[in-house]
């Protein structure tokens, strides 16, 4: 897989959220006490919520180190902070001195981490969740392109309680213009979010209009009930999470991550890479990786992860614009096509083609 990775860029937060649904994850993998889980590091936020089912472990896998480096500042918010400080410290809540707070978060870092963020106080003291490259894509577009079409009082507006009836009438008559339409395929099409927004390595599977998708998908989730309360939808559209949570972040869930946050572990390398040093996965949280590769990379990358995982193994990944599903190439998976698509339905992550959950034999 790491030819496949050499034009990818590697030096910088590429994402500071996990932009998948830890609740849809949580339900499809159905952890139980004594799983060992790997997952994609990516943000560390769903590699955090995997802890709230008592697993024995979880292995957090990523290839970028600047990716691991955010995960660890993340756990040692955990180890060292109460949930309302934590919140503070992240950028979910105001804070008057995250750099005052990081000088107990840092007590928990290792000495080479503890270099790397004293380095970047510039990017803790805004509020780290804000500093991903893609976290700016979407600051970027509700900050210079959204005033262009929107109101801040007509998003508000989006978000307020109404009944089915009464949301699909007021997506059509007061969401739904023409600047909407063409201002967010262009803002979201293929060579925009190359530039700005994801690397174009990922994108290079991609056969669709990317405009035209991404179009779809939020018209889909725009025009239901559910949305008033997307707080991923409310960071795209106003640049924060206001009034709900991500699953990691929130107050019920907090004391039980940060008593089992030890049982979490970063991999700097590939999936392949993990199986070399650590053994017996039996849940796997796979993000949506399989989105850059080419069919036979998929293949081979697929094969490799059934063949390290145990019989009755789980597998939970996203499908984004590129349709990529294991339990259609290893006869050793059975696709459970009812959670499948029962996931993809209430997916927060709205943009997402698929939720697909894979069981081997």
């Amino acid at each position: 897989m790491s030819d496949q990775l050499k034009e990818v860029q590697h030096d910088y937060i590429r994402y500071a959220n996990c932009w998948e649904d830890a609740d849809v994850l949580l339900e499809g993998l159905q952890i139980q006490s004594g799983d060992k889980v790997l997952s994609i590091g990516s943000a560390g936020d769903n590699s955090f919520s995997l802890l709230v089912n008592d697993p024995e472990s979880v292995v957090a896998v990523d290839i970028n180190p600047i990716q691991l480096n955010l995960i660890e500042l993340k756990k040692g918010a955990f180890l060292s902070l109460d949930h309302d400080q934590f919140l503070q410290f992240l950028g979910f809540k105001h804070s008057d001195d995250r750099v005052k707070t990081y000088k107990q978060v840092k007590e928990h870092l290792t000495d080479e981490i503890k270099l790397f963020w004293d380095n970047r106080l510039d990017q803790i003291e805004p509020g780290i969740i804000y500093q991903g490259k893609f976290e700016k894509y979407f600051m970027l577009f509700n900050s210079k392109i959204l005033p262009l079409i929107h109101t801040k009082k007509r998003i508000s507006e989006l978000f307020k309680s109404k009944d089915k009836q009464a949301h699909e009438d007021y997506y059509k008559n007061s969401w739904n213009n023409w600047r909407w339409r063409i201002l967010i395929k262009i803002f979201f099409s293929k060579r925009v979010m190359g530039k700005v927004g994801r690397d174009p390595a990922f994108l290079k599977e991609v056969k669709v209009s990317v405009g035209d998708f991404i179009f779809g998908e939020a018209e889909k989730h725009l025009k239901s009930v559910e949305c008033q309360q997307n707080y991923y939808l409310e960071f795209i559209l106003t640049g924060k999470f206001q009034t709900h949570l991500p699953h990691y972040a929130r107050q019920e869930n907090y004391e039980k991550i940060k008593s089992n946050v030890n049982r979490l572990t970063v991999f700097k390398g590939l999936a392949e890479d993990a199986f070399e040093a650590y053994s017996g996965f039996n849940k796997f949280n796979l993000s949506n990786i399989f989105e850059y590769m080419t069919p036979e990379l998929f293949q081979s990358v697929a094969e490799n992860l059934v063949e390290n995982g145990k019989s009755g193994s789980r597998y939970v990944y996203w499908n984004l614009m590129v349709p990529r599903r294991m339990g259609d190439i290893i006869s050793q998976l059975e696709n459970d096509k009812a959670l499948t698509q029962q996931l993809t339905e209430k997916d927060k992550c709205f943009f997402y083609a698929n939720v697909n959950v894979d069981v081997k034999k």
